[in-house]
């Protein structure tokens, strides 16, 4: 009975602290620093310190991102130069699948490759699209997963909510 009780708590621990990784509203964004696969520089989340970001993890099989990607750049060009960020990580195993994708479906804002997909597991990330929304300061303000239809205005109302507030 004690070896069953020792392996309850074991299968307990291990799912909680998968558990733990995600990444939630409140939390402090992981840093990370990729290298943009679209004009080769490199960009650490840091630097966009004081604006509202959007990290966007999408993946060229990915159906909904047909629609996420030209949504968000359209939010991205009405409010770039307010403040507002996008940084779209790619986790495609290929990084000719992703260049294919943004010839049919062409962005402005960064995309960074993530050759060790090591981004996903650190943001908690579960599916794609899945997305972060963070303050100016940094913080998840919201996560989103998936994408379907009016998520883009829903999005712009708190984006322009959150360039709205104090830094």
């Amino acid at each position: 009975m004690t070896d069953l009780r020792l392996i309850l708590i074991s299968i307990i621990l291990f799912f909680s602290a998968g558990a733990a990784v995600a990444v939630t509203a409140g939390d402090k964004a992981p840093e990370f620093s990729r290298v943009d696969m679209l004009d080769g520089q490199r960009h650490n989340l840091a630097d966009y310190a004081g604006k509202v970001v959007y990290v966007d993890f999408w993946a060229s099989w990915c159906g909904p991102c047909r629609q996420s990607l030209p949504s968000l750049e359209a939010l991205y060009k009405e409010l770039g130069e307010r403040g507002f960020a996008v940084l779209a990580i790619n986790v495609d195993a290929y990084g000719q699948d992703a260049s294919s994708f943004l010839k049919a479906y062409p962005v402005t804002y960064p995309v960074l490759r993530d050759p060790d997909n090591s981004l996903p597991a650190a943001f908690g990330v579960k599916g794609m699209p899945t997305a972060f929304l963070l303050d100016k300061k940094g913080m998840v303000h919201r996560v989103h997963e998936g994408f379907r239809p009016g998520d883009a205005e829903r999005l712009r109302k708190e984006v322009l909510a959150l360039l709205a507030e104090e830094s």
